[in-house]
């Protein structure tokens, strides 16, 4: 999901600010960040095979597919996507 705040950033024109998150995501704040295994990548494919019907991007299979392994049960996000997922309360 890092990618798709990123990439929001700088399609609205905050280039800068995209990267001072990345920073401090990266560098700066105490958090953790998940990477997607090969095994949550293949697992993503068949979600997206399922699913054919929705509009969603990529990095949304694959952060359902990462949030399902890891038992995340509420999700911050402003993606209305994360709401099809039925799978996660999102905030807010």
């Amino acid at each position: 999901m890092i990618d798709e705040l990123l990439t929001l950033l700088r399609y609205r024109g905050e280039f800068r600010r995209s990267i001072q998150v990345a920073q401090d995501l990266t560098h700066t704040l105490p958090i953790s960040i998940e990477r997607i295994s090969p095994a949550d990548f293949a697992t993503a494919i068949e979600v997206f095979q399922r699913f054919a019907d929705k509009t969603w991007s990529f990095t949304d299979y694959t952060s359902r597919v990462v949030m399902e392994r890891l038992g995340v049960k509420q999700a911050f996000s402003f993606d209305e996507h994360f709401r099809q997922f039925a799978t996660v309360a999102v905030v807010p």
